[in-house]
């Protein structure tokens, strides 16, 4: 973190809308195609994992006063970046209560 950024001015919302917007487009377009939805979802992670390792702990701050923002921000506006990962538990259900609602029907 740099020390001449106020973080209250950073708005990575505004920086990726388009970029969100394209991959929800995609997304959406494929909805029915788990295995590209899949490929996209593992891309998104290498991408992430990438920055993370690439920039974002190298930019990890190294003064007190840097760290204190830096943690303050986090508190503030939402806690630690992650991607949630479904369940092979979650999932299994999903298609349980699927098959049950079938076999109800017929």
């Amino acid at each position: 973190m740099t020390q001449d950024k106020d973080i209250n001015n950073i708005d990575s919302d505004s920086v990726l809308e388009d970029t969100a917007q394209d991959i929800y487009a995609l997304a959406e377009k494929h909805r029915d195609d788990s295995l590209l939805l899949l490929s996209l979802l593992r891309d998104l992670e290498k991408i992430h994992r990438r920055i993370r390792v690439d920039f974002f702990e190298g930019a990890l701050p190294k003064t007190r006063n840097d760290l204190y923002q830096f943690v303050r921000d986090i508190e503030e506006k939402g806690g630690w970046p992650y991607i949630e990962r479904m369940r092979l538990k979650d999932l299994l259900q999903k298609l349980e209560l699927e098959q049950e609602a079938e076999s109800q029907e017929t």
